[in-house]
């Protein structure tokens, strides 16, 4: 099975199909990590060998693959990556809508709050900003901070 090119390909066919078959379909996760093999060492077209320049060694890389399946229609959807920030964006964001969509759980959406500014209040009354200033009539009295000795 061919594997998706985005994250956010994978997951949207995944949301779909465990929307259609909550109860049959799947989401697995492999994370393994594989030692680099090192690489053979070049040498310049001279052929002097001292002069090859070895690398240093490189840390492992870790690969983690997703995979949504389904066993009554057989539909297998696949995404590899090795970044290790979409890691940890897909197993906590990601795996965490999917879990919803299992559960059978709808989205439900944000509700955006209003800025304090564009809350109107009628004409007489202070708004809570201006009843903790002292009623709009603010003084900046108070001590300065020393300066350090240089």
């Amino acid at each position: 099975m061919p594997y998706f090119k985005t994250s956010q390909e994978w997951l949207d066919h995944s949301v779909a199909l465990l929307e259609a078959r909550p109860s049959s379909t799947r989401v697995t996760t492999r994370y393994s990590i594989k030692p680099v093999k090192p690489r053979k060492q070049t040498t310049t077209s001279s052929g002097d060998e001292s002069s090859t320049a070895p690398s240093g060694p490189r840390a492992p890389r870790g690969s983690l693959v997703l995979k949504t399946y389904d066993p009554v229609s057989g539909v297998t959807l696949k995404y590899r990556t090795t970044k290790a920030a979409e890691v940890t964006r897909l197993m906590s964001a990601a795996l965490g809508r999917l879990g919803k969509a299992m559960a059978g759980i709808q989205d439900v959406p944000e509700e955006t709050m209003q800025d304090a500014d564009a809350v109107e209040t009628p004409q007489g009354e202070q708004t809570p900003q201006q009843v903790a200033t002292g009623g709009g009539a603010g003084g900046g009295g108070g001590k300065k901070k020393k300066k350090g000795k240089k």
